[in-house]
């Protein structure tokens, strides 16, 4: 236990996670308001974490959501099937003209001193219907789960889909599985569901049940209201402000074993520097920083957690845990869409200091 976790050897589930499933609509470097065509991705954080396990680290995954019975949704279910990832569903009809819809994203990818434009509809969303008792859990996790998983975006949806977190990690827990959730605070979202400070007590009451969270200095601050010293960092890959944080984490959070979170500096849409810190019972780690050629950014951070739920799923060293999730995370923005094309070899080559040298 390098890292304060017990984590379950075996389990019919590696991991789970519980979320909305969304596809987003990608223009490419067209802008919206020109574009004629679109790729459709699906994605989700909590999904996009299950698909790159599964499809990439070769782990027993699930994802818990929402599926509409219409075209679109079946869109999604053949996709989650694709990245070898099993769905648990609660099943809505599609009325045919107001829904209830899977969310729909829209994010061109920008290029060059122009960055991404990324807007929504959450309309009439089925995942923001998702209650507590809507999924048999002690079915779902009778084989044993090791890792469980949410995120604040979900939290955000709807009072109930918060509730059904809590309901899931307490579930969770009790089948013997370690919990992480994501903070991913979103200002706009919180703002429709009761505002910052229904915000701060949702995520405290979820939190409450977690081992790992994944989030910036931000996140915390906003997300949880704590409160950290005035440290001013040199960069956006400096990780002093998040390091602040970590004295009221331990005070105010003492369940929370790891934290971590990526760090990148934007220089054009298309060149990124990238990094990552984390904290594991009161000791620091820090990846290197690498010069990223971006053509997606989107699903990065969702890459970089995959990575590193990976390594410490799989017994690596904190180090090593912390590299496989940078390698990972900016390997993914190498491809088009949310989820990983990459392949384990990739990563670990990349993990270790590999370079874009061709492969012969």
């Amino acid at each position: 236990m390098k890292h304060g976790l017990e984590i379950r050897p075996e389990a019919a589930w590696d991991f789970v996670s519980l979320g909305a499933l969304i596809h987003r609509l990608d223009p490419g470097q067209i802008p919206f308001r020109k574009a004629t065509e679109c790729r459709i991705h699906v994605s989700g954080g909590e999904f996009n974490c299950a698909a790159n396990l599964s499809d990439c680290f070769r782990l027993r995954t699930a994802i818990v959501s929402a599926l509409v019975d219409y075209p679109i949704g079946e869109l999604i279910a053949e996709r989650v099937k694709a990245m070898g990832v099993t769905g648990f569903y609660k099943r809505f009809q599609h009325d045919g003209v107001r829904g209830p819809n899977m969310a729909t994203v829209y994010s061109d990818q920008g290029f060059g001193v122009r960055g991404p434009v990324v807007f929504y509809n959450r309309s009439n969303e089925a995942a923001a219907l998702l209650k507590p008792g809507d999924f048999d859990w002690s079915k779902l996790f009778a084989g044993g789960v090791r890792w469980f998983h949410s995120g604040g975006i979900f939290a955000a949806l709807s009072p109930t889909t918060a509730e059904l977190i809590v309901e899931g990690m307490k579930a969770a827990k009790q089948a013997g599985a370690v919990c992480s959730f994501d903070l991913n605070f979103r200002a706009k979202l919180w703002q429709i569901s009761g505002g910052l400070e229904k915000a701060q007590d949702t995520m405290r009451r979820i939190v409450a049940n977690v081992d790992v969270l994944v989030g910036n200095e931000e996140d915390l601050q906003k997300g949880l209201g704590l409160k950290g010293p005035e440290v001013e960092s040199k960069s956006k890959i400096d990780p002093s402000a998040f390091l602040a944080m970590m004295d009221a984490v331990a005070k105010q959070l003492p369940n929370i074993k790891i934290v971590a979170t990526t760090l990148r500096e934007v220089h054009l849409t298309n060149k990124h520097d990238w990094s990552a810190v984390c904290w594991i019972e009161g000791k620091t780690y820090n990846a290197p920083t690498c010069e990223l050629g971006v053509l997606d950014r989107v699903g990065g951070g969702d890459g970089f957690a995959g990575g590193f739920f990976y390594g410490l799923l799989s017994g690596a060293a904190p180090e090593e845990a912390l590299r496989l999730g940078w390698a990972h995370g900016a390997l993914l923005t190498t491809f088009p869409g949310d989820t990983t094309m990459a392949s384990l070899q990739q990563v670990k080559d990349f993990a270790k200091g590999g370079s874009a040298r061709i492969q012969r």
